[in-house]
């Protein structure tokens, strides 16, 4: 889901798509809190930041970080896939990533979009 987000945050989906300038749309998502990962990623993945201070590497869990911030987490994955220059800055002030079913954008009245979500099949491994 964070993948067709940054495309449509980047302008790719656009006929007049151009690198050097903003051509995308502004992204609602609702229901942040309902996102799931593939493979072990709830169980291991982690997000640090540094705070500056010695010894200031602080680190927080997938699972805790759902829990608290959901919509921080689809940020950071949409964050990461956006170009990084100057214009990311600008792209990511266009989404909008809300934890409930509510938000208020209803005024600009925006457009369903539904989108691609693969289900996911676990692999079967066969143990010799």
């Amino acid at each position: 889901m964070a993948s067709q987000v940054a495309r449509i945050l980047m302008g790719k989906e656009n006929p007049r798509y151009t690198p050097f300038i903003d051509t995308g749309d502004h992204v609602i998502v609702i229901n942040a809190e309902k996102i799931r990962t593939t493979g072990m990623k709830s169980e291991q993945k982690l997000y640090q930041h540094y705070t500056g201070y010695p010894g200031g590497l602080r680190t927080e869990e997938y699972k805790k970080r759902m829990v608290r911030k959901p919509e921080a987490v689809i940020e950071a994955a949409v964050k990461r896939m956006l170009p990084k220059n100057k214009l990311a800055a600008h792209m990511l002030s266009k989404l909008n990533v809300y934890k409930g079913d509510k938000h208020p954008h209803q005024a600009q009245k925006p457009q369903d979009l539904k989108l691609e979500v693969r289900e996911y099949k676990p692999r079967k491994v066969a143990v010799s």
